[in-house]
C-alpha cells in the first residue's frame, strides 16, 4: 500500500518560514513579505515531503532550497483521480539570506521517477511523479502523497534533498479571487482560452475539443473562446482561474514557461491587493487555507524571520530552464517531452551548491525580465 511507503516525520525539522499567506505568495511572486500571525495559524501545516525530508536539520542559517508545487484540483475530478502538478519550482535562499532564486522546471521534463508504493518507478515526464503518488487517495493524503514522490524525483534529477515544501491550489485561489471581488493584473501576452467561451447568443460553451493529454485537437464551431488581450485586466474570479490555466494558445507560444510565469504573476497580484485590504483579513483567511499547504515543523516563524532580516524580496529572480527555449522529443507512452539541457543540468547543480549567481551572471539570456 502507498501508505507503507511514507516514513515516520523526523524532529526538528526546519520550518517552512513562507507559512503565511503574505510568505508563501511573496516567494513565489518576489512580492513584498507580510507576517501575520493570523495567516499563519490558518494556513495547513503536514508532512508534505515524508521520506524525500532531511535526516537533521541545523536550523534556518546556510542555503535553502524550497520546493513549490502549484497544482489545479478540478470540480470535475473523480475521487480518487491522480492529480498533475501545473507549475514546479524550486526557490533557492543564498547563504547569507539576502539573495533568492526561482527555477522553474517545466511539468513535461522528462526525468527518471523513484519507484513508490504499487508504482515501479520509471521515466516519465515530472509532472506524472506527483500524479503517480497521488493516484488512489484524496483530499490531504492525496497532497501528501504526490508532494512526496515529486520530491524524490527531485531529489533524484537534482540531488536536492529540499529543506521545505509547499503547495498551492489554483482552482482554490479563486475562493480568494471571490472574496476580493476581482483581480487586477497585467497580462503580458495575448492569451486565448481553449476551456471557457460563449456561443453567439451568450450561453457559456467550451471552444476546442481536446485530446487525451488535455491539448487541442480541434476548433469547436459557433463558439467564441475567452480571449485576454495584452494590456491591464481587472479579472473575475472565473477569468482569472481560466487565465492561469492557458499554455497551448499564448501568442509568444512559450507554453509552460508562460503559464508559470503567470502563475507568478497572479499570485503577486492577489498578494497586492490583500495587503491593500487589510479590512477583508478576516474573511480572506479560511479561504487561503483552502488554497495553500505548507510542509512546517520544530522552528517559530520569528525565529525564521530574525534569520532572513537581510533579505531584500525585490531581488527574487527567476530563472528559466534550457533559456526559455523547447527541447522537445516524442517517446512511447509519455507523448512530447522535454529534455533538460546539460546547461540546465548545470544551472540545477549550481542550486545544490549555492552558486546561483555565477550562474545566472554567466548566462544572463536565461534570467526572465
Amino acid at each position: 500500500m502507498l501508505a507503507d511507503v511514507r516514513s515516520p516525520r523526523r524532529r526538528p525539522r526546519w520550518a517552512l518560514w513562507i507559512a503565511g499567506l503574505g510568505t508563501v505568495l511573496a516567494v513565489v511572486a518576489g512580492g513584498a513579505f507580510v507576517v501575520e500571525q493570523r495567516a499563519v495559524r490558518a494556513i495547513p501545516q503536514t508532512d508534505l515531503l515524508g521520506a524525500a525530508a532531511p535526516a537533521t536539520h541545523a536550523g534556518v542559517s546556510g542555503p535553502k532550497n524550497i520546493l513549490l508545487v502549484g497544482i489545479d484540483r478540478r470540480a470535475s475530478a473523480a475521487p480518487g483521480e491522480p492529480t498533475r502538478s501545473d507549475s514546479i519550482i524550486l526557490l533557492h535562499v543564498t547563504a547569507d539570506h539576502q539573495h533568492a532564486y526561482l527555477v522553474s522546471l517545466p511539468r513535461d521534463s522528462y526525468v527518471s521517477i523513484p519507484a513508490y508504493g504499487t508504482y515501479r518507478g520509471g521515466k516519465n515526464k515530472i509532472n506524472a511523479a506527483f500524479a503517480y503518488g497521488s493516484r488512489g487517495h484524496t483530499g490531504q493524503a492525496a497532497l501528501e502523497h504526490g508532494f512526496e514522490l515529486l520530491s524524490l524525483t527531485v531529489e533524484k534529477l537534482t540531488g536536492i534533498t529540499p529543506d521545505a515544501g509547499a503547495v498551492i491550489d489554483f482552482q482554490g485561489f479563486q475562493q480568494v479571487v471571490q472574496k476580493l471581488g476581482r483581480v487586477c493584473m497585467y497580462v503580458d501576452e495575448d492569451t486565448t482560452s481553449i476551456h471557457v467561451g460563449h456561443t453567439a447568443d451568450g450561453r457559456p460553451a467550451v471552444p476546442y475539443a481536446l485530446n487525451s493529454d488535455g491539448t487541442v485537437n480541434h476548433k469547436i464551431k459557433g463558439v467564441t473562446a475567452n480571449f485576454y488581450a495584452r494590456g491591464n485586466h481587472c479579472l473575475t474570479p472565473a477569468q482569472a482561474l481560466d487565465f492561469v490555466r492557458q499554455r497551448d494558445l499564448l501568442a509568444d507560444h512559450d507554453a509552460d514557461y508562460g503559464r508559470q510565469r503567470h502563475q507568478q504573476q497572479f499570485l503577486k497580484a492577489v498578494l497586492s491587493q490583500v495587503v491593500a485590504s487589510p479590512a477583508k483579513l478576516p474573511t480572506l483567511l479560511p479561504a487561503i487555507g483552502q488554497a495553500v499547504t505548507v510542509d512546517n515543523g520544530g522552528i517559530s516563524l520569528e525565529d525564521w524571520a530574525f534569520a532572513m532580516r537581510k533579505f531584500k524580496p525585490e531581488q527574487v529572480v527567476t530563472l528559466k530552464t534550457n533559456g526559455g527555449q523547447f527541447d522537445s522529443e516524442s517517446v512511447p507512452r509519455a507523448g512530447s517531452v522535454q529534455i533538460l539541457s546539460p546547461d540546465s543540468l548545470r544551472l540545477l547543480q549550481a542550486v545544490r551548491t549555492d552558486r546561483v549567481g555565477a550562474f545566472a551572471a554567466a548566462h544572463p539570456s536565461w534570467v526572465a525580465t
